[in-house]
């Protein structure tokens, strides 16, 4: 099944109602049909087309696609034995490993749902999300840091039975026989009773599963967990369809991209909607390599790149600061870099500068977030972007600018409203939240919470966050303005800002900023280095210089936290 081909775009036509066709790669066709499928199709596609191509490299051990998909299968029927089937939710609590896209795939082909979980979160925040999913099946790993927290919330949740996957058998020989030896310590000690499955126990069978026909544009593939457009955390629900339809678009968007023949580097977790498609999704399906890295090393990740040569690699703006700033860069080699996305917040240009000098490689940013599984804009690979600039809307996928007043009047290039988003890859609405969901999708749009405009070559610019603007005296101050002037001074390494109480303005602004190694900076210096650059009321009337921000598992800037804490020590 697949959508109907949209007539050819005219001068006076589609390219007036859609000003990104004028910009639009001329070997991406924005009107270019997207097959409609199940998400684990991608994977099916991948094993029938490059069955002895290498699949999944960790730590030097190798799966090849044929492989792969042998272990989905049997993965498959043991979940089937298990009673998992359509309606059944199964969470993921995993790193990067082999055993994520084993058990994502499987889980999708009984027909089930994916509810993917962060390993970094606190326990109550792991029982909070199980309960809301109405989860009562997880996967983990045999380590006690990952198995010891989810044994605690099966204790105080629904949660009834637990997969666990040993470590030491998805490493190489000879790291499978030592790692038992070496890291005793981290390994869980794991009950043997019914509720506690062994890995190999459910892959124990000849992989004839049972078939499911999924509907893709109506069943669930997967709950993915966000603080959304409302700050509070929920399960959006992305059918089969949307998320197949944007792996699918970042193909067409990754034109150039040789498909069988590419390596990827795999350091954003899966268990992010932007790991798991750009990096899983997409590469399955062209037949990459994938190298998973289980966390993130600065060092362990320019190693890797040095010795594995992989040409594709997706990472977040602190990401690409970190290897820019890395003292020993000139150690290193990463020339086998082609193609760079960054997603996940805004990218300043000095950093995408300096990446592409270093390195040679094209770094361009991409915007989405989860509710659109989660990509829906990227700037031109090998094309012509904007300073700035989110970048055109993906293939079939409409961008609007409406009204910040009724949230429904489609606003003219330049003017600044809510950046909508309408295409396949539009989630189905927030699990167990009608109120929010008809919230979000008001009029038939995907409605981001962000600030933007789109200029008349069709380019996006986000201003800021709805919920962060900073009012000041009656003035609007966005942010991201402020933080951008802030990052093209020399000694910024990374930059937050934020609007905290101020009894005569009501808000003013304060900057948090961590320099570079061994640099300086006063108050004053960067103020005096702003003068030409922000207005007045939008000067940072506070300072706080940090040896780093916090972040989250993908290295995003933690702004609520920053907020927060903001909030306890400044007074008005």
């Amino acid at each position: 099944m697949a959508i109907e081909m949209m007539d050819a775009p005219q001068e006076t036509g589609d390219r007036q109602e859609h000003p990104w066709l004028r910009s639009y790669p001329e070997d991406v066709d924005w009107h270019a049909e997207i097959p409609v499928m199940p998400l684990f199709a991608l994977l099916d596609h991948g094993v029938a087309t490059y069955p002895d191509g290498v699949a999944l490299d960790f730590f030097g051990k190798e799966y090849k696609y044929r492989e792969l998909g042998e272990l989905v299968a049997r993965a498959t029927k043991g979940l089937q034995e298990l009673g998992v089937r359509k309606g059944v939710h199964v969470g993921l609590f995993l790193p990067n490993c082999p055993y994520y896209p084993i058990f994502y795939y499987a889980i999708l082909k009984t027909g089930a749902t994916v509810v993917n979980f962060n390993p970094l979160y606190a326990e109550l925040e792991l029982l909070n999300q199980v309960e809301d999913a109405e989860v009562d099946l997880m996967v983990t790993l045999d380590l006690a840091a990952l198995y010891d927290k989810m044994a605690q919330v099966m204790r105080e949740s629904r949660l009834r039975r637990i997969i666990v996957c040993p470590m030491a058998d998805i490493l190489p020989f000879p790291k499978n026989r030592l790692f038992p030896i070496v890291k005793r310590d981290e390994i869980a000690t794991i009950p043997e009773d019914g509720a506690h499955i062994p890995c190999d126990r459910v892959l124990a069978n000849d992989g004839a599963f049972r078939p499911f026909e999924v509907d893709p544009a109506k069943d669930i593939a997967l709950l993915q967990y966000t603080g959304g457009t409302t700050g509070v955390p929920k399960g959006a629900m992305l059918t089969h369809r949307a998320a197949s339809a944007n792996a699918l678009q970042c193909r067409r968007w990754f034109a150039k991209g040789e498909p069988g023949s590419e390596v990827t580097v795999a350091v954003l977790p899966f268990f992010h909607v932007f790991a798991m498609t750009v990096i899983l999704n997409l590469s399955v399906y062209s037949g990459a390599r994938l190298i998973l890295l289980p966390r993130f090393e600065i060092d362990q990740l320019l190693k890797t790149i040095t010795r594995k040569r992989p040409s594709l690699f997706a990472g977040v703006p602190t990401l690409f600061t970190a290897i820019n700033t890395h003292p020993e860069l000139d150690k290193y080699d990463l020339s086998s870099l082609k193609f760079c996305i960054s997603g996940g917040a805004s990218l300043p240009a000095d950093v995408r500068d300096r990446f592409e000098s270093l390195t040679g490689c094209t770094l361009v940013e991409g915007y989405g977030l989860s509710e659109c599984s989660p990509v829906a804009a990227c700037n031109p690979i090998g094309g012509k972007g904007k300073d700035g600039s989110i970048g055109l809307p993906y293939p079939g996928t409409r961008i609007e600018i409406v009204s910040l007043e009724d949230r429904e009047t489609v606003l003219s290039p330049g003017e600044k409203g809510e950046i909508c988003i309408s295409g396949p890859q539009v989630m189905a609405g927030y699990w167990k939240r009608p109120d929010a969901t008809a919230e979000t999708l008001r009029g038939g749009r995907l409605h981001t919470g962000d600030v933007g405009y789109m200029d008349e070559d069709g380019f996006t610019f986000v201003v800021d966050r709805l919920k962060e603007v900073i009012i000041a005296g009656g003035y609007k101050i966005y942010p991201r303005n402020v933080e951008e002037a802030i990052h093209m001074h020399p000694a910024v390494a990374e930059v937050a800002v934020v609007g905290i109480d101020d009894a005569y303005r009501g808000q003013t602004v304060k900057a948090f900023v961590s320099l570079v190694e061994g640099a300086t900076m006063t108050h004053d210096e960067l103020n005096a280095f702003l003068e030409d650059k922000i207005s007045p009321i939008e000067m940072p009337k506070h300072l706080e210089l940090r040896d780093s921000l916090p972040k989250s598992a993908i290295g995003k800037i933690l702004k609520k936290e920053l907020l927060s804490e903001a909030q306890e020590t400044e007074g008005p």
